[in-house]
């Protein structure tokens, strides 16, 4: 926490600049270079959508920060301003059928990733930003700014088979088509070169460039399943979340955490899925894994739930969830 303490004092600053230019909770004023979602597709995402949903991440940001260091008046006034910006939001922003003003994948996207909706509108704004992929052969139209936020909110939204679709795809606009065309770094832009229009402006055209290549933490976090406990930060508690998908039969990731190697490598054939995961020593981890019936989960041979290292914990719908300690594990269950 020592560098939240020095720079809360600035923090804290920067949320009273904001909430006293917009105190009706909508940040409609003082935004700055207002770049928006950059270098979108053909996807004009309304900027006051991008700002006010950012205005309300920062105040769930400054809450969470406040209870990690103590802060717990100071919590509950950002809690109570994340609320306000939230209700501003969806009065102005969210249809009762759960659209979002300017119907862009991103504008779904800040919605549903920064919690801003209420429970009943989730699904329909995730049916909404599905349908907007479909209405675009499956493809996406996300900029610099929601393209990170993409694969992983499909996949916590039950569309993990969309979200494999866009990693997949290798026809325009798509990671694979840069890689079609020799790419072997990131692009700046989606269109850094196409066949019809050959080069975008020389001004402003990296081909060694970040930006889109936000999808490798999803790569990481979800496909591997590689994260943290945000209860016990630093990887002294592990979460093991996997999720195959079509198109791809294994996935192999590794992680040097501050307390070692951790991995987590899975395999589909002939009808049966591996898992293989390594915790470090000095920490622990919660496996969760992709099975509707736990029983039918073995580990290194015998039934999990007689291994020794290894406790269940609970069914969470179709996943089963374990938790172990430091040491290699190998999970063998039925292919879904």
């Amino acid at each position: 926490t020592e560098i939240i303490e020095r720079h809360w004092a600035a923090m804290t600053r920067w949320m009273n600049y904001l909430t006293d230019a917009n105190p009706n909770g909508l940040w409609m004023n003082k935004r700055g270079n207002d770049f928006g979602d950059w270098l979108s597709i053909k996807a004009d995402t309304p900027k006051d959508v991008l700002a006010t949903g950012y205005y309300a991440y920062d105040a769930s940001l400054m809450a969470r920060m406040a209870r990690a260091t103590g802060r717990l008046e100071e919590a509950t006034k950002y809690d109570a301003l994340f609320e306000h910006i939230k209700s501003a939001f969806n009065t102005a922003f969210v249809t009762s059928d759960g659209k979002i003003k300017g119907g862009t994948q991103t504008s779904y996207l800040v919605g549903l990733r920064f919690n801003l909706l209420p429970a009943a509108l989730r699904p329909l704004a995730a049916q909404h930003l599905v349908d907007d992929i479909k209405a675009k052969d499956n493809h996406l139209s996300t900029g610099f700014v929601g393209v990170g936020y993409l694969c992983p909110t499909l996949s916590d939204t039950g569309n993990n088979d969309v979200a494999y679709k866009l990693l997949l795809n290798d026809t325009f606009p798509s990671w694979g088509f840069s890689i079609r065309q020799g790419a072997t770094t990131i692009w700046e832009r989606w269109d850094g070169w196409t066949p019809d229009k050959g080069f975008q402006d020389v001004g402003m055209n990296s081909f060694n460039h970040y930006s889109l290549g936000s999808v490798g933490e999803w790569l990481y976090g979800h496909v591997a399943g590689i994260s943290t406990d945000p209860n016990s930060p630093g990887y002294k508690r592990i979460i093991i979340a996997p999720h195959p998908g079509p198109g791809l039969t294994f996935a192999n990731a590794t992680y040097d955490s501050v307390h070692g190697r951790i991995v987590s490598n899975w395999k589909t054939e002939a009808g049966r899925a591996t898992y293989d995961v390594t915790v470090p020593a000095n920490t622990t981890a919660t496996v969760s894994l992709p099975v509707s019936d736990a029983k039918n989960i073995q580990e290194n041979g015998r039934s999990a739930f007689q291994s020794p290292g290894v406790t269940f914990v609970r069914q969470e719908g179709a996943r089963a969830v374990f938790s172990v300690g430091s040491g290699t594990y190998k999970f063998t269950t039925s292919a879904k």
